[in-house]
Formats: structure tokens, C-alpha cells, sequence
């Protein structure tokens, strides 16, 4: 069995969960996956079975879709709701047209933080292992393309987006970056990737499916190979 399956990642699952019951599951000697999600964030997760794992610079072609979720007033140490708040105000003063605007600045090439709780190397250590100590230390902007930002509602202090944007990107510091240009500080309350690379939450399966679904959703190599051809290379990690 050697092909690509496009997981569904739960909530409160991190990355390694998923690809760890999938092999399993399929009994498969190797399984890696392309771009991580965050236990927060659900969605689109393309698994790299066996010998698949080997073509997986050739399988993400990099483009992420996501839909988000914001809440306005509260920034957190996380940029994300699973954090503790370090900045509260009341929102209300802030209109539909204010985050219009202020969204406006977070498209096209970008140069972004990355937020403390991430998984960015300082001298060979995780942000997140600083951080979990209480210890902050100073990031480097990274510059990442952000295709599109699209305001889908807003009922404040929330807010709901769908974005497009490059391997790389945070979509919480976007959220975060947001509340902070708008004066109130914000945090992401939800994530779903919709998109990663050539493959779509549509043809997603749930990992906790049966074994014989899981097989039977396997997308053939040479058929994903088909569909990433003319992509940049990404990155990929992998279990076995």
C-alpha cells in the first residue's frame, strides 16, 4: 500500500495521534504526514503512506486553505483560546469596517512572528518548551504569502475568515497581529483546514473510520503524484 490519505485530524489530536493510529490501523511500515496541525485545529491532513513517504517533497505543493474563527478583546499567551489571557479590553467601539480595513494589511507578502507557543527552533530547542518555562525570547519575522483573507462573518466580538496562504504560516499570529492593529488585542477560537497542497476536505476520512475504509480511501501514488506535479517542494515528517 503505497499512496496518499487525506485525514480529517479531530479536535484535541495532535498530528503524531493521528498518524499513529492510521498506521495502525492500515498495518503500514511507514506513515509521515504534510504540514502539522495544531491539537486545536481540525481538518485536512494528507498521510504519506510507505513508499509514498519518499515523494513527499512532491506531494505538498505548499498552498494552504483554512477557515477561522476570532474573538475580539482578549489577546492570549497562545494567540489561540487554549492560552491564559494577558490583555482584555471591551471591543465594542470596534466596527464591521474597522476589521476590514485593518485585514487588508495582512495580505499579500507578509513578514510574521512566529507566536511563542510554536514549534520554531531557538538554538536547536522548541519556542513551546521555552515558553512552557515562562521564558520569551525574540523571534525573527519570517516572510510568508498570504493569497487571500476573506471576511465570512461578524456578530462581536467575533469574527470568521477563510485565508489562503503559504506553508509556514500562522493563521493565530494573523488573528493576534489583527486584535492588536485594531487596539483590542484577539485570540483564534477555532481552525479548520479546508486545503493543503492538491488535496481538499472533501475527500477527507475520519481516522477513527475502520481499517477497510481507511484502505479503501488510499489514494494511489502515482495518481497523487499526478495531481502535484508543478508543485514546490514542502516539507514532511514521518512515523516508523
Amino acid at each position: 500500500m503505497n499512496g496518499v490519505l487525506v485525514a480529517d485530524k479531530p479536535k484535541g489530536w495532535t498530528s503524531h495521534d493521528v498518524v499513529a493510529v492510521v498506521k495502525k490501523k492500515l498495518g503500514a511500515k511507514k506513515v509521515g504526514h504534510l504540514g502539522t496541525l495544531d491539537p486545536l485545529a481540525t481538518g485536512v491532513l494528507p498521510l504519506v503512506i510507505n513508499g509514498a513517504t519518499k515523494y513527499a517533497s512532491l506531494l505538498d505543493g505548499g498552498k494552504k486553505e483554512y477557515a477561522a474563527s476570532l474573538k475580539l478583546g482578549e489577546a492570549t499567551d497562545t494567540y489561540d483560546s487554549e492560552g491564559k489571557v494577558t490583555f482584555s479590553v471591551d471591543p465594542s467601539g470596534v466596527t464591521v469596517d474597522d476589521v476590514a480595513r485593518a485585514l487588508k494589511g495582512f495580505t499579500g507578502r507578509i513578514r510574521q512572528v512566529p507566536p511563542m507557543f510554536s514549534a520554531v527552533k531557538r538554538n536547536g530547542i522548541p519556542l513551546y518548551k521555552l515558553a512552557r518555562k515562562g521564558v520569551t525570547v525574540e523571534r525573527e519575522p519570517r516572510e510568508v504569502d498570504v493569497f487571500s483573507l476573506e471576511l465570512t462573518g461578524v456578530s462581536l466580538p467575533f469574527v470568521s475568515l477563510l485565508a489562503a496562504c503559504s506553508r509556514g504560516t500562522y493563521i493565530r499570529s494573523i488573528c493576534h497581529d489583527l486584535g492588536a492593529a485594531l487596539g483590542c488585542g484577539a485570540h483564534m477560537t477555532s481552525l479548520k483546514r479546508t486545503g493543503c497542497g492538491e488535496f481538499s476536505i472533501e475527500e477527507s476520512v475520519s481516522p477513527e473510520a475502520s481499517p477497510e475504509e481507511l484502505a479503501k480511501r488510499v489514494i494511489p501514488l502515482e495518481e497523487a503524484l499526478q495531481r502535484g506535479k508543478g508543485c514546490s517542494p514542502g516539507a514532511m515528517s514521518a512515523s516508523g
